[in-house]
């Protein structure tokens, strides 16, 4: 598989709104894909050493590439399966700042907890980007619930044998 590359091709400093959309949209394709496939190493190397993630309606934040980690290892443990879709949302570049934007993704996510309960919702991250030397990073991704369903889910998952 050819792997998502979130690096874009200018130095910093010099804006390519097509080239920075594609490579802001890449970013938050890899993201996705990282948390699908169990790939934190990778998830957290998507953020800027001083990264966050809020998620006020949980609650919970961290910050850090560090925090970052620990925090996606615990949520991820409570889970026996968990599902996320994403739909890339606006990518707005600062007028001021060649090197940042931001954006919105829109999550569609259900799974089931290990201690049997369900959960389905649709949310929002609402994200500030930077581009580093290492190509578009998150600074911030702020999680908002706008949809929580903990209805017990009808199906099951497909487990690989």
């Amino acid at each position: 598989m050819t792997e998502l590359t979130t690096t874009t091709p200018t130095t910093t400093g010099h804006r390519d709104p097509l080239w920075d959309r594609v490579a802001i949209d890449a970013l938050r394709a890899e993201f996705t894909d990282a948390v699908m496939v169990h790939d934190f190493d990778r998830l957290t190397s998507l953020f800027t050493d001083d990264g966050a993630v809020r998620m006020p309606d949980v609650p919970a934040e961290a910050v850090g590439r560090d925090a970052i980690r620990r925090s996606v290892d615990h949520m991820q443990g409570m889970w026996e399966f968990f599902v996320q879709v994403s739909t890339p949302g606006a990518v707005v570049p600062d007028p001021d700042d060649p090197d940042a934007a931001s954006g919105r993704t829109f999550l569609r996510e259900l799974g089931k907890l290990r201690d049997g309960t369900s959960h389905a919702n649709h949310g929002i991250y609402h994200d500030r980007y930077r581009r580093t030397a290492d190509g578009w990073r998150f600074a911030e991704r702020v999680y908002e619930l706008r949809y929580v369903d903990d209805t017990p889910l009808p199906g099951r998952p497909h487990l690989a044998q």
